[in-house]
């Protein structure tokens, strides 16, 4: 039998799907392939990712990148509790990855970097207040939808939970104040807080700032 390959190093996006192996408890082989030190853009890793990103999941030989999409099709395959059950369940789950990854990671990735990830010299506190501006209003729309329930699609925990939380996981990394939305952070602190959810605690490296501002503007925004 042949096992799931995970290529990232648990550093990057790769722990969102660590976590989601681990929730649905599948042994994999991990590949800690690191993209800070050009191990991404070697040639044989391009012929797996031709992006030169992490992650990348091998799975008795079907390829797939981009770690959302990963998640989407381990719940797929697998099936469990985390998985959507009905046609609306899915499309919710679609819903909320793409809402995420279009409306919160580059602004929180821009304070984040700001706050933590940025060599504290390099640190700009104007990128972090524009980074915050922007994630008021998504944080807003989900304190809001959150208000009468415990999770997105409503009582269980389930991909679409982990794939949202996972990306804001660059909240407590970088230390960012929920306090005026608390029903976002009592669901975010339930879904950090889950067993398998462990990588992103390991998060602690920097990145590189661009040498001009239309480097942010590129990277960021």
């Amino acid at each position: 039998m042949k096992m799931i390959t995970l290529y990232g190093s648990l550093q990057s996006r790769a722990n969102r799907c660590d976590w989601m192996l681990k929730e649905l408890q599948i042994d994999y082989t991990h590949v800690p392939t690191a993209f800070w030190d050009g191990s991404t853009r070697k040639a044989d890793y391009l012929k797996i990712n031709p992006n030169g990103r992490v992650p990348a999941l091998d799975d008795d030989g079907f390829v797939l990148f981009e770690s959302l999409a990963i998640n989407l099709y381990l719940a797929e395959k697998f099936g469990g509790p985390l998985a959507p059950a009905t046609p609306r369940a899915r499309a919710e789950t679609v819903q909320w990855t793409l809402w995420v990854e279009n409306e919160v990671e580059k602004p929180l990735l821009l304070a984040a970097a700001n706050l933590a990830l940025f060599a504290p010299e390099l640190r700009r506190p104007a990128e972090v207040a524009v980074g915050l501006r922007k994630l008021a209003r998504p944080f807003g729309v989900l304190n809001a939808h959150l208000a009468d329930r415990p999770f997105l699609l409503g009582t269980a925990f389930g991909v679409a939970d982990l794939n949202v939380a996972s990306v804001m996981t660059l909240i407590p990394v970088a230390g960012i104040d929920l306090g005026a939305w608390p029903h976002l952070a009592t669901w975010l602190t339930a879904c950090l807080n889950r067993p398998a959810a462990s990588a992103w605690k390991t998060v602690n490296f920097r990145i590189p700032r661009p040498e001009t501002d239309l480097g942010i503007l590129e990277m960021f925004v």
